[in-house]
C-alpha cells in the first residue's frame, strides 16, 4: 500500500464543508445575509459535486486495486476463481471483491457500503488485526466448507487506513475425508469379568459352562450393536475393536453392559461383575491396546463394575456406583511382602510417608512398615508433620518408646538425608498431591505404595512395588497382612499391634462398615500381637467440649433429597471433629449419607460418609477429592464456603442424574 490508497479513501473533505458552513453561520449571526446566503448556496453546491466525485473515486479505488494486486501477482482480479474480498479493518466494510466471492455468498457491487458481518456472519476479523495469517475456524457457506486465510495491508504514512484481504479455501472435501478418518479411529476394548474366579468357586464342569454361556450370550448381545471384532481371550477377558463414531452411542447409553450383565447369578446366587477398558487416539493398535490395559487397571483399582476410556491425556469414568465386593487373594499379599522386604534389604535407609493431616490409619500403617524395616536390620523415618495430624494421642505414646525417639522427621529433613540407593513407602494414599512430601516423592526413585482408597486419575507413578486394594478397609489391614508374611509374633512391638488396630478402628467405625473377612482376621491376628481394643477405643475419645462441639456441628445439619444431611459451617474445627459428626449423622433414621464442610485458612474442607447406595467418593471426585464410597473427604482450595456448597450440590444432583 501507499499513500495514493490512502487519499482515495480517505481524502479529508469534511473539513472544507465544516469551515464552510461555518463562515455561513457567522455572516448570518453578523446579519450579512448576502454572504451567508452566497456562502450558503456554494457549500450545498460543492456538497452536492463531493457526492458525484465520491462515486468515480470509489470506482477508483476499485480498479486501482485490482490492477494493484494484478501487478504484484496476488491474481486478485475477478476471473480467478478463488473467492477474495477486500475489507477495510476499521469498520469492518467491503471495499472490494472479486466475481469469486460474489457468487458464493451472493454479494453484489451495489452493496458497496454493506459490512462483512451482514455478509458472513460470526466472522471476526480479531485474529487478522493481531497478525494472524489465518482464522483459527471454519465457515460454513451455502453448505460448503471453508477455510480463510487473510493479509493485513496499510498505508504508508500513519494515519493511514488499515485493509485486510481475505482468501477462501474450499477445503469441503478434505474435511470430509478428516471427519470420516476420525469416526473409523479404531477403539480397542478389554471386557473382564471381575470376580471370575468367585463366581466358578465350587461349580462343577457343566455348571461353569453353563455360567459362561450365560455371561457370553448378555456380552455378546451388547457388542453386536457396535459391528466390531469380538473375541474370547481367556476365560474371563473378552476384546472388542470397533469404530469411534460408536463410542459416542455407548456413553450416551451409559455401558449398559454395566447393568445388563448383572441379571446373570451363578447357583450360589453372586452376580457377574465386569470392568470395561478402552483405549482411544492411539497412534495405532498397539497404543491404543495398551491404553484399554490401563484402562483395565484403573478400573480394577477403583472396585470393578465401571468402565473407563483412557486416551492420550486423562480417564473418563463410567458406572463404579455399586459398592465392591472383596475380590482380594492372599497371594498377592504374600507376594508383595517378599517383594517389599527385598526391596528394604537392598535400600540404604527407608522413608514412610502418609498423607498430609495423618490420621490414625496413616500413622498405623507407618508403624507396621517400621517394624519390617526393623525385621530386616534397616534404618526407617516417618515423615509426618508433628505440628498438623489428628493422631497426637497416639503419637505422644509412640514417642517415649525407645525404638521410636528418633523416627519421626519432617519433610524437609528428609530431603537431606535421602540418597539415590533409599526407599520411599507411601501408605493410605495414592495420590501425588496429597503425600505429606511431594518434594520427597519426587526426589526419591524407588517409591512402593500400599493404600486402600479408590484410585484417582492422579496417582503416584511410577511405583516398583504396589499393593493397592480398594477393598480393604484400611491401609492398616493391609499392612496387617504384610506382617503376617514378614516377621514373627515377637518382632511386633505392642504399640505398633496397637497403632494398627486403631488404624482399623478408625476406617470401619469400630468394625461398624467397610468390614469383610479378612478385617476381623487382621483384628484377630493385632489382638494376638498384644493390641488392646479398649486402650485403642480411647484413642477415639473426645473431651467434653470437643464432644458439645460435634453436636453443634450436627444440629447445624440440613438435609437434601430427603435423605442426605449436609452441614456446613462457618468456622472452623477440627478435621476429626468433622469425620466424626459426618459418623453420627448417619445414626439418624432416614439418613443414608452425610457431608460435613468446615472452612481451614484458604480453603475448603469437605468430610463425607454414606451407609446407603450414594457413592460418596464418585461425588466428591469431580470436586478434587477422593476416597472409597462409604468414607470421602475433598479439599477445596480458593473458594468460600457457600461456593462450596453450590458446587457440593451440583455433583450431587449430577450424580442422582447420571
Amino acid at each position: 500500500m501507499n499513500k495514493k490508497l490512502g487519499r482515495l479513501l480517505w481524502p479529508g473533505l469534511w473539513v472544507f464543508f465544516v469551515v464552510m458552513a461555518g463562515f455561513a453561520v457567522a455572516a448570518a449571526v453578523m446579519e450579512n445575509y448576502v454572504l451567508a446566503a452566497v456562502e450558503g448556496g456554494l457549500t450545498a453546491v460543492l456538497g452536492i459535486y463531493y457526492v458525484i466525485c465520491r462515486v468515480y473515486r470509489r470506482r477508483e479505488i476499485q480498479q486501482y486495486v485490482k490492477t494493484a494486486f494484478d501487478s504484484a501477482g496476488v491474481g486478485a482480479g475477478a476471473d480467478v476463481p478463488l473467492p477474495m474480498a477486500l475489507v477495510r479493518l476499521g469498520d469492518k466494510s467491503i471495499i472490494w471483491t472479486n466475481d469469486a466471492f460474489a457468487s458464493i455468498t451472493g454479494y453484489q457491487n451495489k452493496y458497496l457500503h454493506q459490512k462483512l458481518e451482514s455478509v458472513l456472519p460470526g466472522l471476526s476479523l480479531d485474529w487478522l488485526t493481531a497478525g494472524k495469517p489465518e482464522y483459527p475456524y471454519d465457515i460454513t457457506i451455502s453448505d460448503r466448507r471453508y477455510r480463510v486465510y487473510g493479509t493485513a495491508l496499510r498505508a504508508d504514512d500513519p494515519e493511514g487506513t488499515a485493509l485486510g484481504m481475505l482468501y477462501f479455501s474450499d477445503l469441503t472435501e478434505l474435511y470430509l475425508v478428516r471427519d470420516e478418518y476420525i469416526r473409523s479411529r479404531p477403539v480397542v476394548s478389554i471386557i473382564l469379568v471381575d470376580n471370575y474366579e468367585e463366581l466358578i468357586k465350587n461349580l462343577t464342569e457343566s455348571g461353569i459352562s453353563n455360567l459362561n454361556a450365560r455371561i457370553n450370550e448378555v456380552i455378546t448381545s451388547w457388542v453386536e450393536a457396535y459391528h466390531g471384532l469380538f473375541r474370547r481371550l481367556e476365560r474371563n477377558r473378552f476384546l472388542l475393536v470397533f469404530e469411534k463414531q460408536d463410542l459416542e452411542r455407548a456413553t450416551e447409553g451409559k455401558f449398559s453392559l454395566l447393568e445388563d450383565i448383572h441379571q446373570v447369578e451363578n447357583p450360589t446366587g453372586l452376580t457377574v461383575s465386569i470392568s470395561l477398558g478402552i483405549g482411544v487416539d492411539g497412534a495405532n493398535f498397539e497404543e491404543s491396546y495398551n491404553f484399554a490395559a490401563l484402562a483395565i487397571e484403573m478400573s480394577l483399582s477403583r472396585g470393578g463394575d465401571q468402565a473407563v476410556i483412557k486416551d492420550r491425556f486423562n480417564f473418563t469414568f463410567y458406572g463404579g456406583r455399586n459398592r465392591e465386593n472383596d475380590h482380594r487373594s492372599k497371594v498377592r499379599s504374600r507376594v508383595t511382602a517378599n517383594s517389599l522386604m527385598e526391596l528394604i534389604g537392598q535400600s540404604s535407609q527407608v522413608f514412610i510417608m502418609g498423607h498430609k493431616n495423618a490420621d490414625l490409619d496413616a500413622v498405623g500403617a507407618a508403624m507396621g512398615i517400621s517394624c519390617m524395616c526393623r525385621k530386616k536390620g534397616k534404618k526407617a523415618y516417618i515423615v509426618l508433620d508433628l505440628e498438623k495430624n489428628v493422631a497426637e494421642k497416639l503419637l505422644d505414646e509412640i514417642r517415649v518408646v525407645p525404638e521410636y525417639r528418633e523416627t519421626f522427621i519432617s519433610g524437609q529433613e528428609a530431603l537431606l538425608l535421602c540418597d539415590n540407593h533409599s526407599t520411599l513407602v507411601v501408605v493410605d494414599t495414592n495420590r501425588p498431591d496429597q503425600v505429606e512430601c511431594q518434594p520427597l516423592l519426587e526426589a526419591i526413585p524407588k517409591v512402593c505404595v500400599v493404600d486402600h482408597h479408590r484410585r484417582a486419575a492422579e496417582y503416584i507413578n511410577p511405583v516398583v512395588v504396589n499393593l493397592h486394594e480398594p477393598f480393604a478397609s484400611s491401609a492398616a489391614e493391609l499392612v496387617t497382612e504384610l506382617l503376617q508374611y514378614a516377621v514373627e509374633k515377637s518382632d511386633v512391638l505392642p504399640i505398633e499391634a496397637k497403632s494398627l488396630m486403631a488404624g482399623i478402628f478408625l476406617d470401619t467405625k469400630s468394625f461398624n462398615v467397610r468390614t469383610g473377612e479378612r478385617t476381623f482376621e487382621a483384628a484377630a491376628v493385632l489382638r494376638q500381637w498384644g493390641a488392646d481394643t479398649v486402650e485403642v477405643k480411647k484413642l477415639l475419645q473426645n473431651d467434653f467440649q470437643d464432644t458439645m462441639s460435634k453436636y453443634q456441628i450436627i444440629k447445624s445439619a440440613r438435609l437434601y433429597r430427603q435423605e442426605l444431611a449436609i452441614a456446613a459451617l462457618t468456622t472452623t474445627t477440627s478435621r476429626t471433629l468433622a469425620a466424626q459428626a459426618a459418623d453420627e449423622l448417619l445414626n439418624i433414621s432416614g439418613i443414608t449419607a452425610s457431608f460435613v464442610l468446615y472452612p481451614d485458612d484458604d480453603r475448603v474442607i469437605v468430610s463425607a460418609r454414606s451407609i446407603g447406595d450414594a457413592n460418596v467418593q464418585m461425588i466428591l471426585e469431580p470436586l478434587g477429592g477422593g476416597g472409597n464410597t462409604a468414607t470421602a473427604g475433598a479439599q477445596m482450595p480458593g473458594c468460600t464456603v457457600k461456593e462450596a456448597l453450590d458446587q457440593l450440590v451440583a455433583s450431587i444432583d449430577k450424580y442422582y442424574e447420571q
